[in-house]
């Protein structure tokens, strides 16, 4: 057997994590460093979980060949060496041990090891395990705790030089970890106190533990509610009405957040121009702030050119650290207006397609029938056909969301139930610990990993799933389709490396295969034996290991009674509340932005169908595009020895550029959705930063192009 199942396990594993990261990253755009760092942490994480089964089985099996190389001398002794008359024989048989005997005397006592421990077929070699979860393990806290936190301080910093960035991020982090380096002196100082003696293994341990409890405090406050929520949340999901208006609730505060992001970058773009103006060609700080313009998006540089000069001077007198300000300023706003772009833009698709589903599930005609054609391969929509659309979204969908609704939360009740009683070895009544044991009395090897590996994924998902529903946390966001940007993935690496190792020691004590947390002898995991143990402190390891995951009773409960949502109602953060009556006006507030982004979408497709149209007919063999584009040279040539409030001229070539650019989703979720047309439906004032999308684009070169550094692509 060998190392196969451990190679083929890791192979697997990477073209996971590899697909995952291509789905939700950017190859193209995003830094070289920061994909790798992240793959590596999502690769290494994902190992943990994966592998982690391939170590139990091995350690079950190592266990019963112990027990069994003990046995044979132990039955021995009670066995006479003289010679045994033909009961004893039988008797000797009988308690299986095979002997031979000649002339009825006792000669050899074997037992083959495989015949009563046989070997898993995915057994590891024991050097193997350590080697790798050394590297494994080590490798992904030096990126938890190192790598990444100064990776994602130094792509906010406003900083201009590798070097004065490198220092921004040292800065940061030391601040951000003086509390940790804190505890870490307090607990030392006990240990010195205590006469406990410290080497170079007890600090490894302190260091590993340490992580440990960091992770197992979070993890069991993100547990609390993920246990609760994600079987609820998959109940739900099987009502497309319930969906429905949930959707549109979360679309009149996502409509809200977009308002002020907006207003945000309006402002900082303001303040830029502003201090740009005293800031001329030959301006030692020019290069400066060729880098910030840099990082703005093409169209709301020229929406910013084009606009008068502001009448007042800045507060700032240009200088370096003003212009510093700004930048990690300005970085930090396009960020967020490129998250909350994103979350509208694939928010508006999924309330497109509930309403067709909702549409279709109450008419009588089984044949699904879109708003909006939907784009798909020739193939798919031959195989994929409406009615069969009709049945899957209609019918089977909603049932099967049900069901798995239901064994989630079974799930949920058997982890909370374990929680509560791992420590309780006699009798057994951890349910993880009693699956477990009834494979081990088989040999069932398979199942046992089949039970590791699904039970510490479903509580990853509960876990992950909640993290990134933490409103604090809602500064990042991982979006499919290429959107999610680096600080998210860096995010997202860290609290990876952080909460998976903790949980899967976490597990290892549900099933009973932790000695120092259940008090009981037993053989540990290869994994146990490189993470160590907490036995310097014993507060921790006799209280907080044990005691404090009983905390997510209470959490689930609180959850299931939506007490932290009352709460936050009640502070005025709204939430969905089915009995609320500002829910109620926030749903039909939903309702009628999408309908209005439904209709601009619609405009704007049938503005491109009406274009394409002419060009075939009349553009005497002259692509749309090209037309397009020599319309605009024109357009501009006219526009720009005007103002925007010189003549009604101009107004008009702004509304006709307004429509450009339709096919690019990236383009429009880097620019204000806020159209010239949305405000003359809604009738909102124009001290929004509307129009965005209807303003034509310059090309402007620029005197000097910034050098490109590490991450100044970010």
């Amino acid at each position: 057997m060998g190392v196969g199942p451990l190679v083929i396990e890791v192979l697997l594993t990477f073209f996971v994590a590899a697909v995952v990261l291509f789905q939700y990253g950017n190859w193209y755009r995003h830094h070289l460093v920061v994909t790798v760092a992240v793959l590596v942490a999502w690769y290494f994480s994902m190992l943990i979980v994966f592998v982690l089964p391939l170590d139990v089985s091995t350690t079950i099996y190592e266990t019963c060949r112990s027990d069994l190389d003990l046995s044979p001398a132990r039955q021995l002794r009670e066995v006479s060496s003289s010679a045994v008359t033909e009961n004893n024989f039988t008797e000797t048989i009988l308690h299986g041990l095979p002997l031979n005997v000649t002339n009825d005397t006792i000669l050899t006592t074997t037992v083959p090891p495989d015949l009563k421990c046989p070997k898993p077929w995915s057994f590891v070699p024991r050097r193997v395990l350590l080697v790798f979860w050394r590297i494994v393990y080590w490798t992904s806290q030096f990126l938890t705790w190192l790598i990444l936190p100064l990776m994602q301080s130094y792509t906010k910093a406003g900083d201009f030089t590798i070097g004065t960035k490198l220092r921004s991020a040292i800065i940061d982090n030391a601040i951000y970890y003086g509390s940790y380096l804190l505890i870490v002196g307090i607990l030392l100082l006990y240990i010195a106190l205590t006469d406990l003696g410290l080497d170079g293994a007890k600090l490894r341990t302190i260091a590993a533990s340490a992580s440990n409890t960091w992770g197992l405090f979070w993890l069991v406050l993100l547990l609390g509610y993920g246990l609760v929520e994600v079987p609820r949340s998959l109940w739900h999901s099987a009502s497309i009405v319930h969906t429905l208006h949930h959707s549109y609730f979360h679309a009149a505060k996502l409509s809200q957040e977009r308002a002020e992001s907006n207003e945000r970058v309006n402002d900082l773009l303001q303040s830029m121009r502003a201090l740009g103006g005293s800031i001329d060609p030959g301006h030692p700080l020019h290069s400066h702030m060729d880098v910030i313009e840099s990082k703005i998006p093409t169209e709301l540089l020229d929406r910013i050119r084009r606009q008068p000069p502001p009448d007042s001077p800045h507060a700032d007198v240009p200088s370096e650290k003003a212009l510093v300000r700004l930048h990690k300023q300005l970085i930090k706003a396009l960020q967020n207006q490129r998250r909350v772009e994103t979350q509208w833009g694939l928010l508006v698709e999924k309330i497109v397609n509930l309403e067709d589903t909702h549409r279709n599930s109450i008419s009588h005609d089984t044949s699904f029938k879109h708003s909006t054609p939907p784009r798909r391969h020739y193939i798919l929509s031959y195989i994929y056909t409406p009615t069969i659309e009709w049945i899957w979204r209609c019918f089977v969908r909603g049932y099967l969301l049900r069901a798995l609704a239901v064994c989630c939360a079974l799930v949920s009740v058997v982890v909370v139930w374990s929680e509560l009683t791992f420590f309780s070895t006699n009798p057994t009544i951890s349910l993880f610990a009693v699956f477990v044991n009834l494979a081990k009395a088989n040999y069932d090897y398979f199942t046992i990993e089949m039970i590791s590996s699904l039970s510490m994924a479903y509580i990853a998902l509960c876990a992950y799933s909640t993290l990134f529903k933490i409103r604090v946390l809602n500064l990042y966001y991982l979006a499919p389709h290429h959107q999610t940007d680096e600080y998210s993935l860096i995010f997202s690496g860290m609290m990876l490396c952080r909460l998976t190792p903790p949980m899967c020691l976490n597990f290892l004590s549900l099933i009973h295969m932790d000695s120092h947390v259940i008090k009981k002898h037993t053989e540990e995991t290869y994994y146990t034996q490189i993470m160590g143990h907490m036995d310097v402190i014993k507060i921790i390891s006799d209280g907080f290991n044990i005691y404090f995951p009983m905390m997510i009773v209470a959490l689930c409960l609180a959850t299931y009674y939506s007490l932290g949502s009352r709460l936050l109602s009640a502070l005025g953060f709204q939430q969905f509340m089915c009995d609320d009556d500002l829910t109620t006006d926030l749903i039909e507030e939903g309702k009628t932005l999408i309908s209005r982004e439904s209709r601009r979408r619609q405009r704007m497709e049938d503005n491109a169908a009406r274009r394409k149209d002419f060009a075939e007919r009349f553009g005497g063999g002259e692509s749309s595009a090209s037309m397009y584009r020599s319309a605009r040279q024109r357009a501009e040539e006219l526009v720009k020895p005007l103002k925007r409030d010189d003549s009604s001229e101009s107004a008009q070539l702004e509304l006709l550029g307004g429509s450009e650019n339709i096919s690019d989703y990236s383009s429009r979720t880097t620019t204000s959705s806020l159209t010239m047309e949305e405000d003359l439906e809604g009738g909102r004032g124009s001290g929004r930063m509307s129009g965005f999308s209807g303003l034509t684009q310059y090309s402007r070169a620029r005197t000097h192009k910034p050098d490109k550094g590490l991450f100044d692509d970010v």
